[in-house]
């Protein structure tokens, strides 16, 4: 497959400099620069500007990726001539820094390509496998102009492929300072530009200043032409470089057929400079240009509030979103103690259980592992690791207990970007994104079609004031405050609910949530704690031995159940099983000093006559003997009654899902209200099924687990909320992650999520009413295209702040 392409550095520069030549030209089929009779290359029906473009269709033609150009008009770029300029890449030291993740057969790397600008450009990057067979899959995050390649290093270097993408003209910009530090998210291009409005459009003013009071000294009027063509002259860089990305934006919307706001943002600028123009070339007046360079400053000033504002939500929710997850850290003295994740730092010991995360990246102690990286590279086949191996950052542990020790702090933007990662999204109903775009789409072609009507039939009446109306209409009426009130609203949400210890994947959960109507709780881990206390065991004695062999086969397990016994059983030695398997939902077994031991339920250890009155236990059996059993006495959570009682009054669907058997019916419905369905004895899988078949009632179901057994069901459910205390457990087909001590404010984020949905609904009316009552004004003439210009942004901060102030109220309110 090609890797590197050599271009004709002659014709690349003959592209360059004969590009404005004048004579007969066309645009280039790949890249939309001019082509001339001097410069133009031939091939298979099209033109190119040089032999660079030319390669590039060749490459894509001859791996069936011509689709590339049905999305966009010459959608590429000019590819550069392969130089050694990224010879740095062959440092092993360097490509080390730069990867996310580096095992033999898999690595991932994430780099920032400016170019990225359109649909065209998302689906060449996100098909780099059929350029390059070392490629299993590349994914753009759009936004941040950034793609994410996972690759074989066996097969193809990194080097390779920053010089293949440089090649088909996506260059990515690598700075080594980008990876030692966050960059900061700041546009500057955009300051300069309102730099530059604010200047031209102050001068411009004071300028203005005689025409506006209509001084008629003859001093003046000696020099009012000179000051006319002044102030022309000092419009220029706001009408071409201040305004360029409104121009930019509204003709690559008409290009790809989307007709974005942008588009009579831009035909108002344009309006009010042409006829400004007019005015003067024929001493006509002074024209609008105090007023276009005002708009323009103003609409930018706009643009940089919503910029900030939703760089502040996204940084909150990058750096501040903890889960609530803890580690076990090894202390000096060998004891164990828990601790918050984001408490680890570099050196310290980590100790690591069956399907437990690996938090960060590390050096393994332990004689050897089996790692599960299918988090970071959606493979799910456990890698072997041995003593002094690296282990990366979101792999899972499977198999017997580990211990690491770190060598970064915790990265918890990386948790994020793991949890939120595509290979865990659900299909979900975008029912308000599509409202929203929905209103964008039809907005502005109705828009045109009102300013247009009302600047024929002014002709008719004033000239003058046909051009006013027409340039206010197209001012005035800005849905841009109509498309932020859904993300503004649902981006502070989930950040509220953040700092509240609930913790949600995206915006969508959230109005998920709001449609929620049947909520199903798993009983151990979830609505009871995993406090030590009320454990007794029944049957034959236990020896020290073996009681210090059953406490270190579950030191492995990360079950409620297992951690609740080894905090109850004695301390002992730390001895490793020669043996460790834990099977989800039955229990788990273990070989210490050649002798077996079976934990579990009763149907693991296949107990018959079992007592089920009142009791939650895990049996032992030793060899092919029943030893007897640790009895558990539930310790429900505070307030459990009082929860289910406040769901039950919301109208909400109540059942209690659980793997355990039915000993505890009788307590639960004395705690429960009466309409509380309560299933026991049911495996993973069944819990799958179980909502499965809810959903095919046409209910919409929130799952609230510990996460452990309860992945399947979490992944099926319409919500799934993993309930965390204490435990490693990362759970990525959980859209929402509860801190074990907010258990009792899941009515309250359940009420907040519909109040969210009721903010986005009024503030659509807010907008809605805005937009018709300045276009009333507007084509009546009593809106001046000055005030339309001073309006628009004031609109867009009134529904920001709007949104803003009523979720921060309904969150102190309910949360």
């Amino acid at each position: 497959m090609i890797n590197v392409i050599y271009y004709n550095n002659v014709n690349l520069d003959i592209c360059n400099r004969y590009k404005g030549a004048n004579m007969e030209s066309k645009k280039c089929y790949h890249c939309g620069n001019e082509v001339t009779s001097f410069n133009r290359i031939q091939f298979d029906n099209k033109q190119f500007c040089c032999n660079g473009c030319k390669t590039v269709y060749e490459i894509f033609s001859e791996n069936d990726l011509i689709s590339y150009y049905d999305f966009e008009t010459a959608p590429g770029a000019t590819p550069n001539p392969v130089t050694r300029k990224y010879d740095f890449l062959e440092k092993e030291e360097i490509v080390d820094k730069l990867l996310d993740f580096k095992e033999s057969e898999i690595a991932i790397a994430t780099l920032y390509i400016p170019h990225i600008h359109c649909s065209s450009c998302i689906w060449i990057l996100e098909n780099l496998n059929k350029l390059s067979l070392g490629v299993y899959r590349s994914l753009v995050n759009f936004p941040e102009k950034k793609v994410s390649i996972t690759f074989n290093p066996s097969q193809v270097n990194l080097k390779q492929l920053v010089e293949l993408l440089d090649s088909i003209g996506y260059a990515p910009y690598i700075s080594l300072k980008n990876y030692e530090e966050k960059p900061k998210n700041i546009d500057r291009s955009l300051i300069y530009k309102i730099g530059v409005a604010f200047f031209s459009f102050g001068n411009v003013m004071m300028l203005s200043f005689p025409e506006y009071f209509n001084i008629e000294d003859l001093w003046i009027i000696e020099y009012r032409d000179f000051f006319r063509w002044l102030i022309l002259l000092m419009s220029l860089p706001v009408f071409f470089y201040s305004a360029s990305p409104y121009h930019i934006a509204a003709w690559n919307g008409l290009k790809t057929g989307n007709y974005t706001i942008d588009i009579p943002m831009s035909l108002g600028i344009i309006v009010m400079f042409i006829r400004s123009v007019y005015d003067i070339v024929f001493s006509h007046g002074q024209g609008f240009f105090d007023s276009m360079c005002m708009l323009v400053f103003f609409m930018l000033l706009g643009k940089l509030f919503q910029q900030r504002t939703y760089n502040f939500l996204s940084f909150e929710r990058d750096y501040k979103s903890y889960f609530p997850i803890a580690v076990t850290r090894i202390e000096a003295d060998g004891g164990e103690k828990p601790v918050q994740v984001y408490d680890v730092v570099k050196g310290d010991r980590l100790l690591i259980r069956n399907e437990e995360l690996i938090p960060v990246d590390s050096i393994l102690i332990s004689a050897k592992a089996f790692v599960d990286y299918s988090f970071v590279t959606g493979e799910a086949v456990p890698v072997e690791k041995k003593s002094g191996d690296k282990l990366f950052a979101g792999g899972k542990q499977v198999g017997e207990v580990i211990e690491i020790e770190t060598v970064k702090t915790v990265s918890q933007s990386y948790l994020t970007q793991l949890w939120s990662n595509d290979v865990f999204q659900k299909k979900v109903d975008f029912k308000y994104k599509t409202i929203t775009d929905s209103i964008s789409h039809y907005f502005t072609p109705v828009l045109l079609i009102i300013s247009v009507l009302a600047l024929v039939y002014w002709m008719f009446i004033d000239y003058a004031v046909a051009f006013n109306v027409f340039t206010a209409i197209l001012i005035v009426a800005c849905p841009c405050a109509l498309a932020l009130s859904a993300p503004f609203t649902m981006g502070n949400v989930i950040r509220i609910m953040g700092r509240k210890k609930f913790y949600v994947k995206n915006t969508i959960v959230v109005e998920q949530m709001a449609k929620v109507d049947t909520l199903v709780f798993d009983k151990t881990g979830t609505i009871t704690s995993s406090a030590a206390a009320g454990i007794y065991y029944e049957g034959a004695d236990l020896n020290i031995e073996e009681k210090n062999a059953i406490k270190n086969i579950v030191r492995g397990s990360n079950h409620p159940l297992s951690r609740r016994l080894y905090e109850f059983l004695p301390v002992s030695k730390v001895e490793k099983p020669t043996l460790f398997e834990e099977i989800k939902g039955s229990g788990v077994t273990g070989i210490v000093n050649n002798q077996k031991y079976n934990l579990g339920s009763s149907q693991f250890l296949n107990v018959v006559n079992v007592n089920l009155v009142n009791e939650t236990a895990v049996y032992v059996g030793i060899g092919d003997v029943l030893k007897g059993k640790f009895v558990f006495s539930n310790n429900y959570r505070n307030n459990l009654s009082k929860i289910f009682r406040n769901l039950d009054e919301l109208g909400y669907g109540l059942i209690v899902l659980s793997g355990d058997n039915d000993g505890e019916e009788a307590v639960l419905r004395e705690l429960l209200p009466e309409s509380t369905t309560l299933v026991f004895n049911q495996k993973p899988d069944e819990k799958l099924r179980y909502i499965e078949k809810l959903q095919q009632q046409g209910k919409n179901v929130m799952m609230i687990g510990d996460g452990l057994n309860d992945a399947g069901a979490l992944a099926q459910s319409n919500v799934g909320v993993s309930v965390s205390e204490n435990i490693n457990v990362f759970t990525p087909a959980s859209d929402a992650i509860l801190d074990a001590k907010k258990f009792s404010k899941i009515p309250a984020f359940l009420k907040y999520s519909k109040s969210a949905i009721g903010i986005i609904k009024r503030s659509y009316i807010m907008a809605l009413t805005y937009n018709v009552v300045g276009i009333s004004f507007a084509i009546s003439n009593h809106l001046s295209p000055l005030v339309a210009a001073i309006l628009m942004p004031i609109s867009t901060v009134t529904i920001i702040s709007f949104v803003t102030i009523m979720s921060n109220y309904y969150g102190r309110k309910n949360l």
